[in-house]
């Protein structure tokens, strides 16, 4: 596994007159409800611990109200810890000076919102660019790299329109190529697809899987939707009433989920379009793979199912993109993960 490129140690973060003081509740035991009635205060995330993995897409979700967007905002410090850390390759964020901060914010971040945030009297270009304005940019090297984004999202001709001009998801894919012209390591996204039509939510999903490709940024994806989260996370961080219920891979949270929260999240998945091979073989440990059916390991189940069920092999061999054995996974076991 890479390096965490973002280290969240036992985050909290209580709204409220005196936060401090009613932290020791939460410490005590006191959930959300009780804190909000008998404190008058409320609980917007409790001992989070999450470990970002670099050039990873790491999905945060959860239901309204749940912290997920509280999160997020703690990476690049629009909201100040009640108590705890936030490391971003190895450095403090929480101990960042003003002048550091704002560097910070510019060189290593960007940040996609829901309701898009582009400035309404300015065009495509110059609201692709307005970030390296800010940077100092010169005007040549700017354009260049707007025009570049503006054309891999998939809007070229449109630099020169304005926001009011454009479908909603238009004007996201321009939030996209802002963040990316920005060109900072990481990628924060709150719920960035969750206003969108959903033929359209699945191209923007689509276009960034394809870029992540490319680019393997590191990604913090925010969403209420499991489809969304299994689709495009790495790793997946179910969050609720400001407590992590769940963390880890999409393949693990739907075959091993720990809690009813979680289990009643997933129970009506469809396993084939959302786990990968790579995700449920086996070490190769001496197995007869003589006869065993190829499957790339990127393949979801149900791209190569009907295969399976016509050829009957009894055992599949993984690879990798370059053909090199990876892996094992019997039919049989196959078999019973679907029937869960």
């Amino acid at each position: 596994m890479s390096e965490a490129k973002i280290q969240i140690k036992n985050l909290y973060k209580i709204f409220g007159k005196n936060p401090r003081g009613a932290m020791e509740h939460v410490k005590n035991g006191v959930g959300k409800d009780e804190l909000l009635e008998k404190h008058n205060h409320v609980l917007g995330l409790k001992d989070i611990n999450l470990d970002i993995q670099a050039k990873s897409v790491q999905v945060v979700m959860g239901l309204s109200g749940s912290g997920k967007s509280t999160l997020i905002r703690h990476i690049n410090r629009l909201i100040e810890p009640t108590d705890g850390s936030v490391t971003v390759d190895g450095d403090e964020v929480l101990k960042m000076n003003e002048e550091e901060l704002r560097n910070f914010r510019r060189s290593k971040t960007a940040m996609v919102f829901q309701r898009f945030a582009l400035l309404p009297h300015k065009t495509v270009l110059q609201n692709t660019i307005f970030g390296l304005h800010i940077q100092n940019i010169s005007e040549e090297d700017a354009n260049k790299s707007a025009r570049r984004w503006i054309e891999r999202v998939g809007l070229s001709g449109y630099e020169n329109k304005y926001p009011q001009h454009l479908s909603g998801g238009m004007q996201q894919r321009v939030g996209l190529a802002r963040a990316l012209t920005n060109d900072g390591d990481i990628l924060l996204m709150d719920e960035a697809f969750s206003a969108l039509d959903p033929l359209i939510r699945k191209d923007m999903q689509d276009i960034l899987l394809e870029l992540q490709d490319e680019l393997h940024k590191t990604v913090v994806f925010i969403t209420h939707d499991l489809d969304e989260a299994l689709k495009i996370g790495d790793r997946i961080a179910i969050l609720k009433d400001g407590i992590m219920d769940q963390e880890g891979i999409p393949a693990e949270i739907l075959l091993n989920p720990k809690t009813k929260y979680v289990k009643d999240f997933v129970e009506d998945v469809n396993r084939a379009r959302v786990i990968k091979a790579k995700h449920i073989m086996s070490e190769i440990n001496g197995q007869d793979l003589s006869g065993a059916m190829p499957i790339d390991q990127d393949d979801f189940i149900d791209r190569f199912i009907d295969k399976v069920i016509s050829d009957k092999p009894d055992n599949l061999v993984i690879q990798d993109k370059d053909k090199k054995n990876v892996g094992f996974l019997s039919t049989k076991k196959l078999s019973e993960i679907l029937k869960r």
